[in-house]
């Protein structure tokens, strides 16, 4: 047994005393990393139906929808633009 631990300690010896050392080398790794996204944030628009009463006329509820309309499509521009720039 003493022989056994004797002639491991002479070869694990042996293994380390012929080692070179090592060359140092850079290697270069692009890894794509998550970068926060630092858009501004799109304010919703007051939107021009919110006021209207169920008293308020046919033309006057018509108009407040056609400009909710162009206020929503603008809104979406916004929302599309921002998100976009974090791409």
């Amino acid at each position: 047994m003493r022989m056994l631990l004797i002639l491991s300690s002479a070869f694990a010896l042996a293994g380390c005393g012929g080692r070179v050392d090592p060359q140092v080398r850079y290697v270069r790794v692009e890894v794509p990393v998550q970068v926060p996204c630092r858009a501004p944030e799109v304010a919703v628009p007051p939107w021009a139906a919110a006021g209207l009463r169920k008293t308020d006329n046919l033309e006057v509820k018509v108009r407040a929808l056609l400009a909710e309309r162009h206020q929503r499509i603008g809104y979406e521009k916004q929302l599309a633009a921002s998100v976009s720039a974090c791409r």
